[in-house]
């Protein structure tokens, strides 16, 4: 998974307003597909099943973006992690961009300073991108995206990459999923945060972040105050939802996450 994707997957690439959850069209391409979206992203029929209960009680009026911004939030807190206010009142795009996708959300790939860099685009500091960064204390990656990590570097603890090799041998394989916190994989805690400083991270773009760089000692104080880790992620959150949201004409309430009305 991309960055922050697991507590954040309504962030895309104009803002908070679910063009993630669109399927293909006749006029464009949705962002399912996108690299750091295929394969990673799942759940969809979730919120399909909230927006239906929804348009059953309340029509037209709660919009796809705040039901993910929502689910978000009450996602955290259930696995153990921190809660926030969630502002409401977003409306849902009318167009999705592959291409867009695939360009602005960071890859795994990435090495700290073009991490540092894609955050700073959207409007985020590095300390903000580092704790986002602990969302992936759950959710899972396909072996294609960390395939290299295991296989050829040599900033990741010998043990842990052996663990990893049987799921995601050196070819084939690419879909088979590892939890990104192997420590406790469906808890929201700072163990994320406590591997890296182990030298096991999952991805590439992951390690990067306590690798003798400037995100090191950020990276050591969340691996020792997870209260420190959950106020900053639950404030950098609350700044994610706020990024660019539709409202008022813009948009609309789809009444149906996946197609526009």
């Amino acid at each position: 998974m991309g960055m922050a994707e697991s507590v954040c997957p309504f962030l895309r690439t104009q803002g908070c307003d679910a063009s993630v959850l669109l399927d293909d069209t006749s006029n464009f391409t949705g962002e399912k597909t996108a690299g750091p979206n295929k394969d990673s992203l799942r759940g969809f029929d979730v919120i399909d099943t909230i927006k239906s209960q929804l348009e059953s009680i309340c029509p037209e009026l709660v919009s796809c973006a705040d039901i993910l911004a929502v689910a978000a939030r009450d996602s955290v807190v259930t696995l153990g992690g921190p809660t926030w206010t969630v502002q409401l009142g977003r409306r849902d795009s009318i167009t999705a961009s592959l291409s867009a996708a695939n360009s602005d959300i960071p890859s795994p790939f990435l090495d700290l300073s073009d991490l540092i860099s894609a955050f700073s685009n959207k409007g985020f500091t590095a300390e903000e991108m580092v704790a986002l960064s602990g969302s992936h204390t759950i959710g899972q990656a396909g072996c294609l995206t960390f395939r290299q990590r295991v296989h050829n570097e040599t900033n990741i603890d010998s043990s842990f990459a052996s663990s990893l090799k049987s799921n995601c041998p050196s070819a084939g394989g690419d879909t088979n999923l590892s939890p990104l916190d192997a420590t406790s994989p469906v808890t929201f805690d700072n163990a994320y945060f406590k591997n890296l400083v182990k030298n096991k991270g999952l991805l590439h773009s992951d390690q990067q972040l306590f690798n003798g760089g400037s995100a090191d000692s950020l990276v050591t104080t969340y691996s020792t105050s997870p209260a420190t880790f959950y106020a900053d992620f639950a404030s950098a959150v609350v700044k994610m939802g706020n990024l660019s949201p539709l409202t008022g004409d813009s948009g609309q309430i789809r009444t149906n996450c996946r197609k526009i009305n």
